[in-house]
This record gives structure tokens, sequence and C-alpha cells, in this order.
């Protein structure tokens, strides 16, 4: 297989990758924590770009990598932006992928199985040894983006605290986070983070309309979102709001389901061609307990992620003792259907496992 086949890990299928997104919206606090730090002569080495997935970390590490590899100043007011014109040398090699001075580590391919590692290994930290001496020849700055860091393994993130203990000169090493918490103390100790927010509403809009993902469904997107472009431009790809509304209906009744709804989900979730389906279908259904756990602590939300939910999570979780349930309910089916998909369970007892499961946490909390 040739690079140009090799499918890139930090792309969301259906949307433009970071390096070729114009515009970055939502994160405009952690762009000027990074220019006021290089405004007063304060650039870190190391970056820790944090935040939940899909919400810009990517695109603003390019940004940044963008703007050091063109080496910006301030234009003739004294303003200063991570906006490189697309025209600059360095920002046509870096869209292109091709520039000499800036290194990214991802989830290496495997020739064996023909799919991505589940991991960055440390042979793929290990080649920014040659990186760091062919680019020296250059000169400027060079930069690494490590996308993402909770994908290292052990000797992995190792030989990356090596690099942030003793980084060469005129190196910026930027880390990408979903879960820093996860990563080792010393390696967010020896960085500075930057922290990337769930996106507004108005923010995830325009930044979808930018992707090529304009949506008339903002409440129930941003609702089942979460804030996150790229969890909204998943829904979107995969009839995700429409999943959504079947679950509702599915448990409309509750604490009786829909018992032919329940097995029309289910089988629809099994056979050829179905796991994009299948993850969808587990990862909607936890984020339908998470809301009914935070609809018995906060009471009725606000905005629904489909018609008649709000009304449903009301009754079902009156109050916090009821949200206690179904925030244990929602970590042992976390559980349960992590271990189902290691044992390559059927899909469709799975799900149905899953259901039965709510109808039977709901008759203990749902009022008439």
């Amino acid at each position: 297989m040739s690079d140009d086949d090799i499918p890139e890990p930090d792309r969301i299928a259906g949307a433009p990758h970071p390096r070729e997104t114009p515009v970055l919206f939502g994160q405009d606090k952690a762009q000027a924590d990074f220019l006021d730090a290089f405004g007063a002569g304060r650039l870190h080495s190391g970056w820790l770009i944090t935040g939940p997935r899909g919400v810009g970390k990517a695109t603003l590490a390019w940004k940044i990598a963008t703007f050091l590899l063109a080496d910006q100043e301030a234009g003739l007011f004294g303003d200063l932006t991570l906006a490189v014109d697309p025209e600059h040398p360095d920002a046509r090699l870096v869209h292109a992928g091709a520039h000499p001075r800036l290194s990214i580590i991802r989830r290496p391919w495997n020739e064996q199985t023909k799919k991505l590692r589940a991991d960055i290994t440390v042979d793929a930290v290990r080649r920014l040894k040659s990186f760091f001496h062919m680019s020296a020849a250059d000169g400027g700055r060079r930069v690494v983006i490590v996308d993402a860091a909770d994908e290292l393994n052990r000797n992995a993130a190792n030989a990356i605290l090596k690099e942030l203990e003793e980084p060469p000169a005129n190196t910026t090493i930027l880390l990408i986070s979903h879960q820093p918490s996860r990563l080792l103390p010393t390696i967010r100790s020896r960085c500075r983070e930057l922290r990337c927010a769930r996106l507004s509403p108005d923010a995830l809009q325009k930044a979808l309309v930018q992707a090529g993902h304009p949506s008339d469904q903002t409440e129930s997107l941003a609702t089942l979102a979460g804030g996150s472009a790229g969890d909204a431009i998943r829904l979107l790809n995969h009839d995700g709001l429409v999943l959504y509304a079947e679950l509702i209906k599915t448990f409309e009744g509750l604490p009786h389901i829909d018992r032919p709804a329940a097995l029309r989900l289910a089988e629809s979730c099994a056979g050829r061609g179905a796991d994009v389906r299948f993850g969808l279908t587990l990862d909607l259904i936890d984020l339908f307990l998470s809301r009914a756990a935070r609809a018995g602590l906060m009471g009725e939300p606000t905005a629904q992620g489909a018609p008649g939910e709000a009304r449903l999570l009301t009754r079902i979780a009156p109050d916090d003792r009821a949200a206690r349930r179904w925030a244990q309910v929602q970590q042992d089916l976390t559980d349960r259907s992590r271990h189902g998909r290691a044992v390559n369970l059927d899909p469709a007892a799975l799900i149905l496992d899953m259901v039965f499961k709510i109808e039977e946490t709901a008759q203990g909390t749902a009022v008439a």
C-alpha cells in the first residue's frame, strides 16, 4: 500500500483534515494563551493541548505549527494572530504534508494486519532522532505534533518524555490529549497546557458549515454532540439523529419497552456492514444513560436530543436516588459492552441485553 492510500488516524471521515481547516472556531482563549506566551518570549518547548474529542485541538496544533514554521511576527499595528497567508511557502508545505521541519507522530500502519495499530509504538517516536538530525541543517524552528498522546504505549511515552526533558534547540513539541489524566505525570509537568473548551451551539454550527455539513437540526445535534464538531459530523454521516430518535421511541413507554421496536433495533446492529451502526448504538445508549443520571440531579433538560426525550428522562429519573441508579447502570453497561465486544458477542444479543437492563432499572425508578 502506498503512503497516499494509508488512512490518517487524525482525520474525521467526511471532514477536512485539521491541516486543511481554514478557521478555528470557539477556541479564542487557547489561541490567546499561546500568543501571549509567544509574545512575551515564553515559548515552552512542550505544549499539551487538552479538551474533549472533536473540539478543534488538532486544528489548533496545526495552526500553531504553521505559525512557528513561517516565523510569524506582530503585524504593522502590533497585532499577533495565528493566521498565516495560505500562499506563504511554509504554509503551502504544511498544507501538503511535506514540510521538512515538521514531524507528525501518530498510530502507524501495520502491514501484516492491513490496519492502523491500536497505539503509537516506540519506533514511531525513535524516528525523531533522524528527523532532528536531518532538519538541523535547514535552520529555523522545528515542530513535532503528537496526535494523540493518549495513544502512546508505555515505551513510546517514555521516549517522548526524554525529548521533553532535553529538547533540541528551536524545537516545539505539541501533544494533543483527550484524557490528560492518563498521561505520565512527568509528561504533564514538562508541558504548558492549552485547554480547548466544548463548542457553543453557534461555534459548532459555524464549524459544521465550514466542514461542509450544515444542518437545520441545531438543537438535537448540539445536544447529542456535546459541543464536539467531530461527534456532530459522525452523527450526520451515520444518521445518528434518526437512530437516537429510534431509541427514544423504543424507550418512551418505560418502565415497559416497545419489544418489537427493541428487536428491530437489535437486529439492525447485526450482520455484514453493521459495525458502524452497532458502535454508534452503543455510544448513544451510553449517552442516554448519562442524560438520565443528569436529569435526576438537575431536573428536566432544557434541550433534547429527540422529540419526547425531556419528558421521558424526567419520568424515569425524578430524583437524586434515581440519578445514582442510572449512573451505576451506565457504568455496568459500559463494562458489559466493552467485554461483549472483546469476546465478539453477537451484537443483537448484546443490544437486547442492555435494553432489558434499562427496562428493569426503569421499573424501580419511574413515576407514573
